[in-house]
């Protein structure tokens, strides 16, 4: 048996360990300011995420002092006035919300206090308004100015989008993951009017219309709604380039510019790729997007429009190549880099791979394999969420596997984004057997196409969940296991996690009362002593999304048998490794762990 391995304990590097510079996430959260000229981004260049300013154009940034803990978000008010960052207190999921001047100057706490936490930031479109809202139960308006606030509504699950210039109407959120409805509220009378079912809507800047992204169908679609007329602004699944041989997509995100004239579309196209595109909203008849590219990476993000809608501000990232913040600019029609680093030259860049699961449904993943002839050794990469989508990113993990002689299947199992709303809701409550089962063809599809040959699996959060069920369910199956933060008992989780995510988790999971017993069933740690494989588990100790209960028990219980297996807690984080030096030692040790079992 090997022992619990601390972070802080690791101080004396090996002979002949070379520096891991993957370890850089990069920069993200773009955030323009009003006139363009300014770009406010979250990088992890000094080892923290932190906020820093750049001149577009220019190399020359600065960092803007919000204390020693992690950034996660940032948004540049349209008056240009304040930045809002979104603080991580000691790396866990809870946040708080501080404003800052763009010159470093009057920070101060407006929201987050105590065991709350506050998220979903949006700067009201003119105003110096911050909505906001706490604990998933408490929708507020920061008025800044007036240092005022405002509860816009309060109840279970709620979250607020969006308030109309005239303070009359607000766009509220309802609901659990998965099944989210939008709503409007008159803020006078108190009557709410639904919209669609979805997470992002927006009223339009003169606040006559509501553009909202609606997922009551199989893919989502723009709608612009007006009174009782509905406009569908996108078609899905075809994505904007289909006809240029991009092949089919959805759309997955928009923003709209302050004068209202032009959205801009995030399209999830070809498995996991991304395409900006714009469409005109003035034009009455048939809206051809205007697709921007090509983009500087395979997968987008972080859409922000200057306030004058000369200028549109997103990251992007690729294999080998993490996330930076660039500009495409209206006048020019030029792309360019605001803060990004370059791309790795031999990074592999991944294959899409598609086969049936055990009923027949479509199931896909990337494939990161060694320019050595195969087979190979092979892990198997489970991403979180589960409502989330394995693309063809930064991926430093994966790259370093890879170049290592492991191949790597990042797999998108039934419950992932990006394939329709069918294939988000296979895996719920009871359905979650499915999930499992996916695993296991994930690695007769590797080993039949003569891809692999030992077989590992690993992921984080609920991808970590998943790699305990797989584990246990097939212990003949694999050769090693890494579980980072993941679940591995139901009840526990919904005992210890906060209240907010437990609520929102149930549409998922199942209810922790009335759908014990299936919980209990599902849950690995009643399964524990079939596991066979070496198990590495990685937990963040400040973790209050999936707690560290949930690594303890089963760390506990392969101890009692005297299972070979290493427990990396790390201190000062929480459900992610945001400093850089924890993702290193991360990066390190899983490395080893995975050559030490794979490949040894």
């Amino acid at each position: 048996m090997e022992g619990q391995l601390n972070r802080v304990d690791v101080t004396v590097l090996p002979a002949g360990w070379r520096r891991l510079d993957s370890e850089i996430a990069g920069n993200w959260s773009a955030a323009l300011s009003p006139d363009g000229r300014h770009m406010a981004y979250v990088s992890d260049r000094g080892g923290v995420p932190a906020v820093w300013v750049q001149p577009v154009g220019s190399e020359l940034a600065f960092r803007v002092d919000t204390g020693p803990e992690p950034v996660s978000t940032v948004c540049w008010s349209s008056g240009g006035g304040w930045l809002a960052c979104q603080i991580a207190p000691g790396g866990a999921p809870r946040h708080e919300v501080w404003l800052v001047r763009p010159d470093g100057s009057d920070l101060h706490q407006v929201a987050g206090f105590g065991a709350d936490t506050a998220e979903n930031m949006r700067w009201l479109p003119g105003r110096p308004v911050l909505a906001l809202t706490e604990n998933l139960t408490t929708a507020v308006l920061i008025d800044v100015t007036a240092g005022e606030r405002t509860v816009v509504a309060a109840g279970d699950l709620v979250s607020l989008l969006d308030v109309d210039p005239a303070g009359r109407f607000a766009l509220l959120r309802y609901g659990p993951r998965g099944a989210r409805q939008i709503v409007l509220r008159d803020l006078t009378g108190g009557t709410e009017k639904p919209v669609t079912r979805g997470e992002r809507a927006v009223f339009s800047p003169g606040g006559g219309c509501v553009y909202a992204l609606s997922q009551d169908g199989e893919f989502p679609v723009l709608l612009r709604i007006a009174g009782d007329a509905v406009e569908v602004l996108t078609q899905s699944p075809t994505s904007p380039a289909s006809t240029a041989g991009g092949g089919s997509g959805e759309v997955e995100d928009f923003v709209v510019t302050a004068d209202g004239r032009t959205a801009a579309l995030l399209w999830n196209v070809r498995g996991g790729e991304s395409e900006i595109a714009l469409i005109d909203l003035d034009h009455d008849g048939d809206r051809a997007p205007a697709v921007l590219g090509p983009l500087p990476g395979l997968v987008a993000a972080d859409m922000t429009w200057s306030f004058d809608g000369s200028t549109l501000g997103f990251s992007a990232e690729g294999p080998g190549q993490p996330n930076g913040v660039w500009v495409w600019q209206r006048g020019t029609g030029e792309v360019r880099a605001v803060s990004a680093e370059p791309a790795s030259p031999v990074a592999i860049r991944p294959v899409l791979r598609s086969f049936p699961a055990h009923d027949g449904l479509t199931l896909t993943g990337w494939l990161f394999t060694p320019r050595t002839p195969g087979p190979h050794p092979t892990v198997v990469w489970l991403h979180g969420g589960p409502e989330a989508q394995e693309r063809p990113g930064h991926g430093p993990l994966f790259q370093s596997l890879a170049d290592r002689g492991i191949a790597v299947f990042a797999a998108n199992v039934r419950g992932s984004s990006g394939f329709g709303r069918s294939f988000v809701d296979a895996d719920n409550g009871a359905l979650r057997y499915a999930a499992i089962e996916d695993v296991r063809t994930c690695v007769e599809y590797l080993r039949g196409a003569g891809i692999a040959d030992r077989v590992g699996v690993m992921g984080r959060s609920y991808g970590g969940y998943l790699t305990l069920a797989a584990l246990t369910w097939f212990p003949d199956l694999f050769d090693v296991g890494v579980d980072i933060c993941g679940m591995s008992n139901f009840a526990t989780f919904y005992e210890h996690t906060e209240p907010w995510i437990a609520s929102a988790a149930v549409s998922k999971y199942g209810h922790p009362v009335h759908d014990a017993e299936l919980l209990r069933e599902l849950s690995p740690i009643h399964r524990i002593d079939r596991l066979r494989a070496p198990l590495l588990v990685v937990h963040g100790a400040n973790d209050s999304n999936v707690p560290v209960i949930e690594a303890t028990q089963v760390v506990d219980a392969l101890a009692a048998r005297d299972h070979p297996h290493r427990y990396l807690l790390f201190p000062g984080e929480g459900h992610e490794l945001l400093h850089r030096t924890a993702r290193a030692d991360f990066l390190r040790e899983t490395l080893d762990w995975l050559e030490t079992h794979l490949t040894k």
